[in-house]
């Protein structure tokens, strides 16, 4: 069991009834160039029927993240610390067989490719039904039935006729829908769904989305939900969590975070973001520059070297420290309360208006 710093400003496990508890999460890849710090000391917390969503650009660590939790990392090539407890079971140190038990049962993912996630060897029908008949003991009619009726809640048309279809005879969107079905079968108890609803129409969407809804009304359910898609996530999640370069920037309620932004990759993120609302003529303000290369991180705050506010802060606290995250509604960022207050006043709000 890992040992937090006071650095971190983050409890223990011990300290939190959560469903689903992540402390100090570290996740480490071995390349030919070096070491990647994917995931760099990472933590929150999230309880049964509630959603937390996870924001930020691609590489920032929000598929590793979730792809730790479900134990789905060759240990031949990452190294991974920290703690991860699912309902007071230590996952990190599960072995694979007790992973295996779990995933799919009491925790599924919703992949964000359907294409390499679906195996083209087998029928869409088989590959849901088989980890029902697994994990639940059902027989081939049971789990058929089951399959059925998933693909017709997540609106694949005839879905008794389709349960024998192959991978490459489903639309993209199709694939997308079956695969949110595979992940529904076992109605697990922790569902993380990375860009769940990327490749579907704005209608469809709508209708998965509340299909997620119920389940988590019915079964309390636990989601993690990842996306860029920032509207989505304002009427999904109730809890918001923005990573930078594999570290948490921000984290409060979703009302908080978007309304009420505090460090300055979320304003950066907002600002950029089109708003149906505003004038057609007016630019978007895009964050200048790249995201860092996870093999060699900025020193101190990760986003200072696209920080447009990093003149405000005296001395080298920028480049030298880093910034902690302290618990509740919080943001990584070494400026004060009141001078990020009045810069979101003065001129991040305008922006959003």
């Amino acid at each position: 069991m890992t040992t937090l710093t006071k650095e971190s400003g983050a409890p223990t496990s011990a300290d939190t009834d959560a469903f689903l508890s992540v402390r100090d999460l570290r996740v480490q890849f071995k390349t030919e160039d070096g070491i990647v710090k994917a995931v760099d000391g990472l933590t929150f917390d999230l309880e049964r029927g509630k959603t937390l969503g996870i924001v930020g650009e691609s590489g920032s660590g929000k598929s590793v993240t979730n792809l730790t939790i479900l134990g789905l990392h060759n240990p031949q090539f990452s190294t991974i610390d920290g703690e991860i407890l699912l309902d007071g079971k230590e996952l990190i140190t599960a072995r694979e067989s007790e992973l295996e038990k779990l995933r799919g049962n009491k925790m599924a993912m919703i992949f964000q490719d359907p294409l390499t996630a679906l195996s083209p060897y087998y029928t869409v029908g088989r590959q849901l039904s088989e980890p029902y008949i697994k994990h639940t003991g059902a027989s081939k009619k049971e789990a058929k039935d089951r399959a059925v009726q998933m693909l017709e809640k997540v609106g694949i048309p005839q879905p008794k006729a389709r349960f024998d279809d192959y991978p490459h005879q489903f639309s993209g969107g199709m694939r997308q829908r079956a695969m949110i079905a595979m992940a529904l079968m076992c109605d697990p108890d922790l569902l993380i769904a990375d860009e769940p609803t990327t490749a579907l129409d704005v209608t469809v969407q709508a209708q998965i989305l509340d299909l997620l809804k119920d389940l988590q009304q019915e079964f309390g359910t636990a989601i993690i939900f990842i996306t860029h898609d920032l509207g989505v996530i304002s009427n999904m999640a109730d809890d918001l969590l923005v990573m930078y370069a594999g570290r948490a920037v921000e984290r409060g309620s979703v009302k908080e975070v978007l309304h009420t932004p505090k460090h300055p990759y979320t304003w950066g993120l907002l600002s950029s973001m089109p708003r149906l609302d505003s004038d057609i003529h007016q630019a978007l303000t895009p964050i200048p520059g790249s995201p860092p290369s996870l093999l060699t991180p900025p020193s101190g705050c990760p986003f200072h070297p696209r920080c447009a506010f990093k003149s405000e802060v005296p001395g080298t606290a920028c480049t030298d420290e880093r910034p902690p995250l302290a618990e509740g509604r919080a943001a990584a960022c070494h400026l004060t309360a009141e001078q990020r207050q009045t810069i979101f006043i003065d001129q991040i709000q305008p922006r959003l208006r």
